[in-house]
C-alpha cells in the first residue's frame, strides 16, 4: 500500500484522563487524504483535547495515532512540518503589530517567499489589518490571525479547531470558501465544530464525539437524509384547532400552532404526500420547508439537548 493511499490520520483506542476525568473514551476512525472531515460535539465532548493529541502538544494516556505517517510523539517535528493549526483559543503576544505576528510565524514555517506571498494574499482577503496591534483587534480579527498562519504555508493536512468562532457571517464564508478550496488542490481537512451548518456545507464525512466518546461516523449526506422535513405553512384564514391535530396522518407531528390558527408548523418523517393533500383543504399563502439533516441525528445523539418546540393549542 502507497503512502498515498494510507488514511492522512489513524487514532485507534485512544484515551486521555486527567485523574478521574476521562476526555476521551477509546475513540477510533480515520481521516483519508484529501477529505474534508468534520469533528462534531458540543463544548467539553473532547474534540480539542483529540487535536492537542495528533499535534502532540498533550499526550494520551492510551491508545495510538498516526498522522501524516508519523507517530506524533516519536516524530512530533515532522507532524506539525506538515499540518496548519489553528487552536480553539489563540495568546498573542498584545504589544505587537499583525504584520509582526505573522511574520513570526513565518520564520517558523522556514520564510520562503511563497509562504510570505500566500500570508499577504490571505490578509487582504479576510480584511486583516496587518499594521494594527494586536491589543487594540477584536476577538475575530484576532482569528483571522490565526487562519492566515494555518493556511499560509499550503500544509497537506489542516487541523482547524472552531475555525468560524468570533467571525461574522460573511467572514465564515469565506473561511468555508478556503477550506473547498485547498481540498479542490489536494490538502485534508479536519475541523472540529459545534455549528452543523457549517459541517453540513463542507464536509464530507463527519464523527459525533460525546461524553469523549465517538458515537457515529458516517457520510455527512446520509446523515442529513436520516433527517426530518420541517414545514412551516401561513394560511389566509384559520384552521381549526381539533383539525390541526392531524391523528388521522402518520408520519407527520404538529410542532407549532400559533396565530390563532393561521400560522401551523410539522415535522414530517414520512408521508408528505398526505400532508399537502390535507393542506389543499385550506386556503395556503405561503408555504416554507427546511431538511433538519445533521442537526436532528446530532440532537438524537444528545437526548435533553434538542430545542425544544411543542404545539401550543387553545383548550
Amino acid at each position: 500500500m502507497s503512502k498515498d493511499s494510507q488514511p492522512i490520520i489513524r487514532v485507534n483506542s485512544l484515551t486521555k484522563s486527567y485523574g478521574g476525568f476521562h476526555a476521551l473514551r477509546g475513540i477510533d476512525f480515520e481521516v483519508q487524504r484529501g477529505e474534508v472531515f468534520g469533528f462534531l460535539g458540543p463544548n467539553g465532548a473532547g474534540k480539542t483535547t483529540a487535536i492537542r493529541c495528533m499535534l502532540d502538544l498533550i499526550r494520551p494516556s492510551s491508545g495510538s495515532l498516526l498522522v501524516a505517517g508519523h507517530d506524533p510523539q516519536r516524530n512530533p517535528v515532522a507532524v506539525r512540518a506538515r499540518c496548519g493549526y489553528l487552536p480553539g483559543e489563540l495568546r498573542f503576544d498584545e504589544n505587537i503589530t499583525v504584520s509582526a505576528a505573522l511574520n513570526f510565524f513565518q520564520q517558523l514555517r522556514g520564510a520562503t517567499a511563497a509562504c510570505r506571498r500566500r500570508a499577504a494574499v490571505l490578509s487582504d482577503r479576510l480584511e486583516l489589518d496587518t499594521a494594527s496591534r494586536i491589543k487594540n483587534l477584536s476577538k475575530g480579527n484576532k482569528q483571522k490571525i490565526g487562519i492566515v498562519s494555518a493556511f499560509m504555508h499550503e500544509p497537506e493536512l489542516l487541523l482547524l479547531d472552531e475555525p468560524t468562532s468570533g467571525l461574522d457571517p460573511l467572514v465564515q464564508q469565506t473561511v468555508m470558501d478556503l477550506v473547498a478550496e485547498v481540498q479542490h488542490g489536494g490538502a485534508t481537512v479536519f475541523f472540529s465544530s459545534h455549528v452543523l451548518s457549517e459541517v453540513q456545507a463542507v464536509a464530507g464525512r463527519v464523527a459525533i464525539i460525546r461524553d469523549g466518546s465517538i458515537v457515529e461516523v458516517s457520510d455527512t449526506s446520509a446523515l442529513s437524509a436520516r433527517g426530518k422535513v420541517e414545514v412551516r405553512v401561513r394560511f389566509t384564514c384559520p384552521v381549526p384547532p381539533e383539525k390541526a391535530q392531524l391523528a388521522e396522518l402518520s408520519g407527520v407531528t404538529l410542532l407549532a400552532f400559533e396565530d390563532d390558527g393561521r400560522l401551523l408548523e410539522f415535522a414530517v418523517s414520512e408521508n408528505m404526500d398526505g400532508l399537502v393533500k390535507w393542506l389543499a383543504a385550506y386556503p395556503v399563502a405561503t408555504l416554507e420547508t427546511r431538511q433538519c439533516g445533521l442537526e436532528e441525528v446530532f440532537h438524537a445523539h444528545y437526548p435533553g439537548k434538542e430545542k425544544q418546540v411543542s404545539a401550543i393549542l387553545p383548550s
